[in-house]
């Protein structure tokens, strides 16, 4: 006990020293949970839209204002051929091209129906379905605007007709900050434990301190917990921080216990700590170290869900993201922030979390190897 006090001793006194790299520790996440929900926000709004209209009619004229007062799309080119429009898509300056064809009213009175054309700029794939998405919603909704306008009243009033009311729990005004700022508070805390947990045993290594306690009797799993228990400790911190610029910049208050969250927390902490200890044992050096942390960190960051859903991925890939911790400390943190859920709730990502971290944690004492030379 008193050899693992001295070493935590030993470790936040190293921790304190450098009071730069503290600082950007503590800093730089608080800074990127400011920046980042904004850049990660999938609402797409000013889509360009070049319109060709070649009915010039009256329910053309009415369709036009609808689609640009609708707050998704602008208005960036009226022109007189297709031709133009796409030239406008191609050079960047319209994201769509919309045409509305010569006879386009006609053909909806006497015909019941007209078509309409649309290209769609799918560089960005997100902007390009989203886009096709909204505008189509128009669209149907211009039609129905058509039908009950065209259809005689007491067709109208005695046509049976279906009410859909829709009810969006958890998040009813669809706050996107609500859904990804907890996501990417996980992002940060894993950046934090599994890079720089690796970074104090390797430079260590880099400095020759560390043989000073290979040749001491200390015990593995004692020097380990040396190492883990300090950044656990910052881990807490970091995230504490985050949940208060999430409260006092987005306005999210956890709906579910703060007991809860930092119970997972510990957890969450106690696998990826792991990781960064495990990946210091086969690092020589901190480019080493680095190089391992980015590589898993970016897996992490691209499939545990933090921007698409992990349930639109392949099979495969979703048993693999089931051994992730992030994946499982992400959803346990949209559960209990936005859901209010309890232990019972998250019971599953609990255990898959602390069985992915006894196994890195006793990989990386098996692993790590004391030597006096």
């Amino acid at each position: 006990m008193k050899t693992l006090l001295f070493l935590l001793e030993k470790e936040f006194r190293q921790i304190l020293r450098n009071r730069q790299t503290l600082s950007v520790l503590i800093i730089a996440p608080v800074i990127q949970l400011l920046l980042l929900p904004l850049a990660a926000n999938y609402t797409v709004k000013n889509i360009a839209i070049a319109v060709v209209d070649h009915d010039h009619s009256t329910f053309s004229r009415r369709l036009i204002p609808k689609i640009t007062s609708s707050g998704y799309f602008t208005l960036t080119g009226y022109t007189n051929s297709y031709r133009q429009a796409l030239t406008l898509v191609e050079e960047d300056k319209a994201d769509l091209a919309f045409q509305i064809p010569a006879n386009f009213e006609r053909d909806l009175v006497r015909e019941n129906s007209a078509k309409v054309y649309m290209a769609i700029d799918a560089i960005d794939g997100t902007k390009a379905s989203l886009g096709g998405a909204y505008l189509n919603s128009i669209l149907s909704d211009f039609n129905a605007d058509i039908r009950v306008n065209r259809a005689p009243a007491s067709t109208a009033a005695d046509a049976p007709h279906i009410d859909i009311i829709s009810s969006d729990w958890y998040n009813p005004f669809l706050n996107y900050n609500l859904y990804i700022v907890p996501a990417i508070l996980v992002t940060l805390v894993t950046a934090l434990a599994a890079m720089q947990s690796a970074f104090n045993i390797v430079q260590e290594k880099e400095s020759g301190t560390i043989e000073q306690i290979n040749v001491s009797p200390i015990k593995k799993y004692i020097f380990i917990l040396g190492k883990l228990i300090p950044f656990l400790v910052l881990g807490i911190l970091v995230f504490s921080l985050g949940l208060l610029v999430g409260w006092l910049v987005y306005g999210i208050v956890p709906a579910g216990n703060l007991l809860v969250l930092y119970s997972s927390l510990v957890v969450y902490l106690f696998a990826m700590l792991g990781l960064g200890l495990l990946i210091a044992t086969y690092s020589a050096t901190q480019m080493q170290a680095m190089s391992l942390s980015f590589f898993f960190i970016n897996i992490f960051n691209l499939m545990s869900g933090v921007f698409t859903s992990v349930d639109s991925m392949p099979a495969w890939a979703q048993t693999l993201v089931e051994t992730f911790p992030p994946s499982h400390f992400i959803k346990i943190m949209r559960m209990v922030v936005l859901k209010g859920s309890g232990f019972a709730d998250i019971s599953y990502h609990l255990a898959a979390m602390a069985v992915v971290g006894m196994v890195l944690n006793t990989w990386a004492v098996l692993n790590y190897r004391k030597t006096s030379s």
